[in-house]
């Protein structure tokens, strides 16, 4: 082979060698050009990265806020009811009742919100639910008796109901799959905010007139609500929702804005407008969501069983008698001044709400499954522990020193595992044309549970003691354990549709973990 360019005057040498170079700097220019554009493609990618967590961020942010409004509600009512029973006099029944009812009457607005939620959309739910808390907020304020005081009451909790039910489900579904555990854990967060809020409130207005320090309590519950007005104008519609409204490009759009890859986002919403039923026409053909919910296939039961039963036990483990009537408690325990009570709640509070952050931080690393074991553990060694202490030790220094340390062990392994995972689990399992109402459900579940132990605590304490009620909470939280190990399935990297094919699976359905190449081959199946 001759070699081009190469002349016989010897001059060839020359030629070949500017040749070379010449080669050679068009090699380096051309990689030169391909690693900025590699560059530039990850600066992007990351640059998009920062932006779409950060907007998940805010929508999540923002979809809890309603859930402030449970958590206020909870914790203020601990510290204000001293002062409403001693305002406008009323009876230890009327206290129970007054405490209690928020939580079943809450059953009415999550019932209530499934069904609008599909019609209306996710996020004008949530407003909706910040109108009623609202006015009834207000009622409860200027309120000159009991009578009025329950309206205002009825009105909060059917507010309340909303709020609570539609949040979870908004969250985990605009979530993307990485995220979703710690994100979808962000309602219980702000329960527990609400909740520290309402007990700074108590101790810092208990100084005020009878007549005036819990209407103040009651007054302060209204801010949150009016944030939530402001979101409406940030947060995006459900890409779900709009997949079920036949929405599709408007899906698309919302997707592009919660997930970083355009790949990904592309195989969510084939996956999304499959499960709808969009794209093989069976959107028409399925049965009518309550009746497919009351006679309920396989697959469809073993899901209702996880999520109604894990939300049962969040509540009759006793965690809102805990709160409610931690004054209780710890009076019980010998601590007899007000101010010292108020106080005492606060540290539960703060104890609560600090917890939390761990499980965020942790259940989209170490799974669902994990959490909810140290959680339903511990909390049945507390409150063993606790009705031990308040049945031998008596009203000492000892015995106020292991209450506290008891109570606030009992909400820090609540916080931990069984608060948020609760919400999360309860909002990933269930196919999406029955999401809103089966969790509705859930809800429902979880808010009479809920109200039967408040209105049932003070009476229950009187007949078998206060330590005597806690040891009937342990029962049922170890009973809690065995319920985890059997009936909840690790969700943990999966997406919301492949979630939906691990329950469809009969041969995989013990209460033990499924790998995901194993869903993923379901899907590939499917």
């Amino acid at each position: 082979m001759g070699l081009v360019g190469v002349q016989g005057d010897g001059n060839g040498e020359m030629a070949l060698s500017l040749g070379s170079k010449n080669k050679y700097k068009r090699m380096d220019s051309e990689l030169s050009d391909d690693f900025e554009d590699d560059a530039s493609h990850h600066h992007h990618q990351l640059g998009r990265k920062k932006s779409t967590r950060k907007y998940v961020l805010a929508c999540a942010i923002f979809a809890s806020l309603n859930n402030v409004l449970l958590g206020y509600d909870v914790g203020v009512m601990s510290g204000a009811i001293i002062f409403i029973q001693e305002d406008l006099k009323i009876t230890e029944v009327q206290e129970e009742v007054l405490v209690g009812i928020l939580s079943v009457i809450s059953l009415l607005g999550s019932l209530a919100g499934g069904r609008t939620s599909d019609v209306i959309g996710r996020k004008w739910t949530m407003a909706f639910a910040a109108i009623v808390f609202q006015i009834g907020a207000a009622i409860m304020t200027l309120a000159s008796s009991f009578e009025v005081l329950m309206i205002g009451r009825v009105l909060a909790g059917v507010g309340i109901g909303f709020g609570v039910m539609i949040a979870p489900v908004y969250i985990a579904e605009i979530s993307p799959t990485v995220d979703r555990g710690s994100l979808t854990s962000f309602p219980e967060i702000f329960i527990n905010l609400g909740i520290l809020l309402g007990y700074v409130s108590n101790y810092a207005f208990s100084g005020l007139s009878v007549h005036t320090n819990w209407r103040v309590m009651l007054a302060v519950g209204i801010l949150p609500s009016v944030f939530i007005g402001f979101a409406l104008f940030i947060i995006p519609e459900s890409p779900r929702w709009l997949a079920m409204q036949n929405r599709v490009e408007e899906a698309r759009s919302v997707l592009l804005k919660t997930n970083e890859n355009d790949k990904e986002v592309e195989e969510r919403l084939s996956e999304i407008v499959a499960a709808a039923g969009i794209s093989n026409g069976e959107k028409n053909e399925e049965k009518a969501v309550w009746r497919e919910l009351l006679s309920p296939s396989p697959s469809l039961r073993r899901m209702l069983i996880t999520g109604f039963g894990i939300q049962c036990f969040q509540q009759i483990t006793g965690i809102d008698a805990t709160v409610y009537y931690s004054p209780e408690i710890f009076h019980d325990a010998g601590i007899v001044n007000k101010s010292k009570l108020l106080a005492a709640t606060v540290a539960v509070g703060v104890t609560k709400t600090a917890l939390i952050l761990i499980a965020t931080f942790l259940v989209d690393r170490v799974g669902r499954k994990p959490l909810l074991y140290v959680s339903t553990i511990g909390m049945t060694v507390c409150l063993f522990t606790l009705s031990i202490s308040l049945a031998i030790l008596g009203k000492g220094q000892l015995g106020i020193a292991m209450a506290l340390l008891c109570v606030c062990g009992n909400v820090a392994f609540f916080s931990v595992g069984m608060g948020p995972v609760c919400w999360i689990v309860t909002s990933e399992i269930f196919p999406l044309r029955l999401r809103a109402q089966a969790s509705a459900l859930g809800a429902v579940g979880n808010r009479v549970c809920s109200g039967f132990v408040a209105m049932s605590f003070l009476s229950l304490a009187r007949t078998i003691t206060v330590g005597g009620t806690f040891f009937l909470f342990s029962l049922f939280s170890a009973l809690s354990v065995a319920f985890v190990y059997k009936l909840v399935p690790e969700t943990k990297g999966k997406s919301l549709e492949q979630i939906e094919l691990l329950f469809q699976n009969h041969n995989e359905w013990d209460g033990s973990e499924m790998e995901l190449g194993d869903a993923q081959h379901l899907v590939h199946k499917a």
